[in-house]
């Protein structure tokens, strides 16, 4: 087990009091105590650009239920969440109360199976009808 060293900070002698005379005597100042270094911040490195996932990318049929929604043409699996979100708030199903939740109508409960779902638990539900 590795000891950690301690830091000793070396302070100046105190000064000496002044000999006695008519003016006043000044009181020595404490000695001050050196703040921490502050930590500099990591040095920022170049941007590094990103590469898309190929699994994101590779263009998946949609099931019959999900292409009367998001079209029948093969398309990457963001497509489908975007192309389905689209339908959803230019139908307005979004729940008034709870934004996260998602009020299926007719073509979506087709995929859903349920009225309702969590924003989270659509994207599971959806990528069960991509092949």
């Amino acid at each position: 087990m590795a000891t950690a060293k301690k830091t000793v900070i070396k302070r100046a002698p105190a000064k000496k009091a002044a000999p006695a005379s008519k003016a006043p005597a000044k009181k020595a100042a404490a000695p001050v105590a050196k703040a921490p270094a502050a930590k500099k911040a990591p040095a920022k490195t170049a941007a590094v650009k990103r590469t898309p996932n190929a699994a994101f990318m590779k263009a998946l049929t949609p099931s019959e239920a999900l292409a009367a929604i998001v079209g029948a043409k093969p398309m990457p699996r963001t497509e489908v969440t975007k192309k389905v979100w689209e339908y959803i708030k230019k139908h307005k199903l979004q729940d008034a109360t709870n934004k996260r939740m998602i009020n299926a109508d007719a073509k979506l409960k087709e995929i859903f199976k349920q009225a309702q779902v969590s924003m989270f638990e659509m994207t599971k539900l959806i990528s069960g009808h991509l092949k």
